[in-house]
């Protein structure tokens, strides 16, 4: 209980080692403030005490209160109801077995069978097989033959030249009749 006691916290900066210093601001840093002060909506109060801070060097305030000198205080979060062992506060990502149990997360779902086969289908096959002696899925499952296509004959080189030449020649007259034959033609005749 006495060593609960004489524990406080420690605000940053300070400390037997470390004395807080004062912060320097630039001139750049000024202006840049009071840019970003003048766009935010800021009251008056608001600002000047900003600007006090920066004067005497102080680290910028992380909250301010919008019309009076009063520090604002965080609100204290009320005690968890539920004590956890220091295993688990420390990792919040890990719920006790009572929590997991009561969500449901251990609970099975109940089998159901279902047929893996159409059991119609397959009375049918068997009927048909003590009647007939054949089956006559065997018949309906061997691939049809396969059809070998004929190739296509294959153009000669000098045939797809001379076709390509004919293709650029109507380009050339088509833009020769919309009136930009000039930007092509050096194109096309090289």
């Amino acid at each position: 209980m006495a060593s609960q006691e004489r524990v406080k916290a420690v605000t940053k900066g300070t400390g037997f080692w470390r004395c807080p210093r004062p912060a320097t601001y630039t001139p750049g840093t000024y202006e840049l403030l009071r840019a970003m002060m003048k766009e935010s909506k800021l009251t008056n109060f608001q600002q000047r005490h900003i600007m006090d801070t920066m004067k005497r060097g102080d680290t910028l305030p992380l909250q301010c209160s919008p019309t009076s000198s009063q520090r604002v205080l965080p609100s204290k979060q009320p005690a968890s109801a539920i004590y956890l062992p220091p295993i688990l506060a420390a990792r919040p990502h890990l719920r006790p077995a009572r929590v997991c149990q009561a969500g449901g997360a251990y609970s099975r779902e109940p089998f159901k069978p279902q047929a893996t086969r159409d059991l119609e289908k397959e009375k049918r096959r068997l009927q048909n097989i003590f009647a007939t002696g054949k089956d006559s899925e065997e018949q309906k499952r061997k691939p049809p033959p396969v059809r070998q296509e004929v190739p296509a004959p294959e153009l000669d080189r000098f045939e797809e030249l001379v076709k390509e030449i004919q293709d650029r020649k109507e380009f050339l007259a088509d833009m020769e009749a919309l009136g930009q034959a000039r930007e092509y033609r050096g194109i096309i005749l090289a």
